[in-house]
């Protein structure tokens, strides 16, 4: 009985180192489990770091092409606010073109009339009288803007301001292709033409 009773013991016995000799590679298998969590878990900062990136570029591109259509709409607005402001200004500034239009007839035929009277035996009432009138008239329209071309005769031949209603031959060569007469006298507002003079030239 004592020599199975030491058997038992000594199995006993070397169970016990068997198992205390197992314990430092469990021991030492452990921080290997350890170090592969560590490297996942750097794999998975990286891979957010880089996914952070991406979307960081994502959105500055954004911010670019934003600021590029800011821009242009910028640039598209102030030009429609020089062109609207451009356009109200000549509108004010030809406002009423049709109306001081109207008084060109009358202008022609007060002209016309101081004519035949300082020709007639017309009094100096009528005259003077007329005369104030016209001068009147053309006052008011100057006021508004409106001007009558001056020096008209004997400068060159102009489309932009000269309508040509007949050629005469020039009997000085110098006047040739230039205004030898004025049928009916051109008219400007600022410097925009009313109505073009009406004009012989010379050839």
């Amino acid at each position: 009985m004592d020599e199975v009773k030491d058997n038992k013991d000594v199995n006993a016995q070397e169970a016990a180192a068997k198992a205390a000799a197992e314990e430092p590679e469990t021991a030492q298998e452990a921080p290997a489990e350890g170090d592969g969590q560590k490297k996942e878990s750097r794999a998975e900062r990286k891979a957010r770091k880089h996914a952070a990136e991406e979307e960081v570029e994502k959105l500055r591109q954004q911010l670019g092409e934003t600021n590029d259509k800011y821009i242009r709409l910028m640039a598209e607005f102030d030009n429609y606010r020089r062109r609207t402001a451009k356009e109200r200004l000549e509108l004010i500034d030809t406002a009423g073109k049709g109306i001081l239009e109207g008084f060109l007839p009358v202008v022609d035929d007060c002209e016309r009339a101081l004519e035949m009277l300082r020709k007639s035996e017309a009094g100096e009432a009528a005259i003077e009288g007329t005369e104030l009138i016209y001068n009147k008239l053309v006052a008011y329209l100057k006021s508004k803007g409106l001007n009558k071309m001056e020096n008209v005769i004997g400068s060159d031949f102009d489309t932009d301001f000269h309508e040509a209603v007949a050629q005469f031959p020039a009997q000085d060569p110098a006047m040739k292709n230039k205004v030898i007469d004025v049928v009916q006298q051109g008219y400007m507002l600022g410097d925009k033409v009313v109505r073009f003079a009406k004009v012989v030239v010379g050839i």
